[in-house]
């Protein structure tokens, strides 16, 4: 039996502590926060019509056969602790210009025909193909990427995959050439560009690899857990303490106590006495973990291109729009959002708040989280971080986030919403509120941008251990529970 420390109760963090306590480790977690679940958050808002519920973080959960490996593992059954509810449309597309709206579904051959419907049986013909191709791509990355540790490129390269394999992930060309080649369409293109953000990057720069990840939604659907995503956070510390963990909250880990090659325990803020451990796993940003917890010059040095951040509007909006659970706006010119959001700091160019932004509004059709006659609207816009650098915004500064959440409000009334006078109430939260209540640093959503490598769940001194989105498969919910099944079985049950 190990002793080992978990830091941080985010998703990956609680998922591997439960695993490991579940083959009988001796596990401890400790959590900055009052609440576990990281980035999964919550917040209630309540008004004298009732309780505006709201997911601040993920809002759809993929790849449920992940979540149900994960309670299987631990001894129990997914679904006697949420209740998942596929959705139709997983997201409802809104392009530039009126015109058709685009459903996404689970079903290729519907959502191919939604296509052809929408743009024409040419388009429908391009998307089946790029489709075809985002299978070959899915099937090598599932089968030797994500649910192995990556600890350096050349792992990569010593991955068994056939030519097929590596003509479809195409190493070197992004998923914006990849759309360019095969898409016809530009709302098609935008389309698939938009996936580059879940990874947090911009699609201009990602890797054509990442093809995977529509394919991933729309292979295998999109789910809502009623009462909220945050449930599954509550499902999992459940776990956690039925198996023993021990989580405490509200106890910041100040640096992980590593000599000789090997950890041996964690620092408390407020505590002299160091807690020891056999092993230390990190459920926090590497940038965070190899800057502050154990410094460590030469992974610190592979951190600087960092993922883009949020700027979220939480609404009580009273009366019903007839909007989808997922809707997605458009803007007329998606590389002027990404030219603010990034910036060029090689340039000198400064990022700053798109003025004319894509808009992604989640509506939850859930009486357990608004008020009868009335409507919860969680509205996300893809935004620089926070931070003095040039590739950065300093979201603390007054006024601008008033002003800009004036502006998102407009934005969408321009494109045919228009609740501004409809509001109950509006609460804004920007990346640096982020950064405050999770400790991403900069509020940076997923750590570094999206890449073929992230950092290696496998840490520089032997007993540490990195999960979440900031590294190794990278980040959302599926990948970050993949990252704790990576993990745990590393270390290996406590009877070996």
């Amino acid at each position: 039996m190990a002793r080992i420390v978990v830091v941080g109760a985010g998703v990956g963090g609680l998922a591997t502590a439960a695993r490991l306590a579940a083959t009988g480790h001796e596990v401890t977690v400790f959590e900055r926060a009052g609440t576990v679940g990281g980035k999964l958050g919550r917040h209630v808002h309540d008004t004298p019509a009732g309780a505006f519920h709201f997911d601040t973080g993920p809002s759809l959960l993929t790849l449920p056969e992940v979540f149900h490996d994960l309670f299987e593992a631990t001894g129990a059954k997914l679904d006697e602790y949420l209740d998942l509810a596929p959705l139709d449309p997983i997201v409802r597309h809104v392009f530039p210009g009126g015109g058709p709206t685009l459903d996404s579904c689970a079903d290729p051959a519907e959502f191919a025909a939604r296509v052809g419907a929408a743009f024409g049986d040419r388009a429908a013909a391009d998307w089946q193909r790029l489709w075809r191709r985002a299978a070959r791509v899915w099937d090598a990355s599932h089968r030797d990427i994500l649910r192995r540790p990556v600890d350096s490129p050349l792992d990569l390269a010593a991955l068994a995959w056939r030519l097929g394999d590596l003509a479809a992930i195409a190493p070197g060309r992004t998923l914006r050439g990849l759309g360019r080649r095969h898409l016809a369409d530009p709302r098609l293109r935008m389309l698939l560009d938009r996936y580059a953000t879940y990874t947090g990057a911009d699609p201009r720069r990602a890797p054509a690899a990442l093809v995977a990840v529509p394919y991933a939604e729309l292979a295998f659907g999109g789910w809502y857990l009623r009462g909220g995503l945050g449930t599954l956070a509550d499902a999992l510390l459940t776990r956690c303490l039925d198996l023993g963990v021990v989580v405490q909250t509200g106890t910041t880990v100040t640096r992980v106590d590593a000599a000789g090659g090997r950890v041996h325990g964690v620092r408390l803020a407020g505590v002299a006495a160091p807690v020891p451990a056999d092993v230390v796993v990190a459920n926090v940003d590497a940038l965070t973990l190899y800057r502050d917890l154990l410094p460590s010059p030469r992974r610190l040095a592979g951190l600087t291109d960092r993922s883009l951040a949020g700027f979220v509007l939480l609404l009580g909006v009273a009366g019903e729009s007839g909007l989808a659970h997922h809707n997605v706006f458009f803007p007329r010119d998606y590389d002027a959002e990404f030219d603010a959001v990034f910036g060029h700091p090689g340039r000198g160019v400064r990022a700053r708040p798109a003025s004319d932004p894509t808009v992604f509004v989640t509506v939850a059709d859930d009486p357990a989280v608004r008020p009868a006659g009335h409507e919860a609207w969680f509205v996300l816009v893809n935004a620089p971080r926070h931070g003095t650098a040039t590739g950065a915004v300093d979201w603390r500064r007054p006024g601008l986030a008033d002003a800009y959440a004036d502006r998102v409000l407009d934005v969408l009334a321009e494109r045919g919403v228009d609740v501004r006078d409809r509001l109950v109430f509006r609460e804004v939260r920007t990346p640096a509120d982020l950064d405050a209540a999770t400790g991403a640093p900069g509020g940076a959503i997923y750590g570094t941008a999206g890449g073929l490598l992230r950092p290696a769940n496998r840490g520089p001194a032997a007993g540490l251990w990195l999960v979440g989105g900031s590294g190794h498969p990278g980040g959302g919910l599926p990948m970050v529970t993949l990252s704790a099944q990576i993990v745990a079985d590393a270390i290996g049950p406590a009877w070996e």
